[in-house]
């Protein structure tokens, strides 16, 4: 990436004011009550909506975008105050092309909304957007972030309070990197007490919890969160588990894909139970009620 100096020279004289904006857009869980209001409001307003098949059918829960039927062939769609956006399908395989895309897009005056599961800046779509951007040379195209609410802060607090202390996520795909570096940052999060939230867990999940089991004991409480946030919609039910480090691998049935996250505890992480149900909860530093 292009060093501060650069960076600084190349956008001296600003985005040209015949231009769009590129929005990557995280949409949390992906329906309503789990999405931000700018959120909605940018999704609702963007002349171009680019989102996978399942994100669209989220996104039409509350009529954030338009219903499957108001779409014609060619992918525009009226929305009921008459404004006209165009609905572009996404797939993981068409995502660089989907990038130039919006590029052009923006250039041609239109606000985009690139849509994201999640939060974009955690193992979603910024990255790429960016990189792109520096293959294509494209200085010339505003991009803005809007942030959405993540698995782990989702699934977090589907089980209580467990990252209430020092936490870290660590990715589970190997798609990119080495199997060596993630058993690295694994084994140092274990080592550093860390509470760690496993994403892509339908990879490798169980060789990661032994990994983190030869750096921290057994009884170490461990909550399974699948589909935190979209309750029926997801691929297969919104759901949580709590169970000990030592038995997390033994409830492969319980982890069900890419929805799928680990939040393991470290030493100070403990249950909570009430009338209704059992929570997971790892106090800030182990302070009492006075030192509130």
């Amino acid at each position: 990436m292009s060093s501060e100096s650069d960076t600084s020279d190349s956008v001296a004289d600003g985005t040209p004011d015949d231009h769009g904006t590129l929005y990557v857009v995280g949409i949390g869980p992906g329906l309503p009550d789990h999405m931000t209001a700018k959120a909605k409001r940018v999704i609702e307003s963007a002349d171009v909506v680019i989102a996978s098949s399942l994100y669209q059918e989220f996104l039409r829960d509350d009529g954030t975008l338009p219903s499957k039927e108001a779409v014609n062939d060619d992918g525009f769609a009226t929305r009921d105050d008459g404004f006209e956006q165009e609905i572009v399908r996404s797939t993981m395989g068409r995502q660089i092309e989907l990038a130039r895309a919006a590029f052009d897009y923006v250039r041609e005056g239109k606000d985009v909304a690139h849509v994201s599961g999640g939060d974009p800046s955690v193992y979603g779509k910024s990255d790429l957007i960016f990189k792109m951007a520096e293959e294509e040379g494209a200085t010339d195209v505003p991009i803005e972030i809007v942030p959405g609410l993540t698995a782990a802060l989702g699934g977090a607090a589907n089980v209580g309070a467990p990252l209430c202390n020092d936490f870290c996520t660590i990715s589970l795909s190997d798609k990119w990197r080495g199997w060596d570096e993630i058993e690295e940052k694994l084994r140092a999060a274990a080592i550093s007490d860390f509470v760690i939230v496993l994403y892509n867990c339908w990879r490798n999940y169980e060789k990661a919890v032994e990994i983190v089991r030869e750096e921290r004991t057994d009884d170490a409480y461990v909550a399974i969160v699948n589909d935190a946030g979209r309750e029926d919609a997801g691929r297969n039910g919104e759901s949580q588990f709590i169970t000990s480090l030592g038995e997390a691998a033994d409830h492969d049935d319980k982890v069900s894909g890419m929805g799928t996250s680990l939040i393991i505890g470290n030493h100070e992480t403990d249950t909570w139970r009430n009338d209704d149900r059992t929570y997971l909860v790892t106090p800030r530093g182990g302070r009492d009620v006075d030192d509130f």
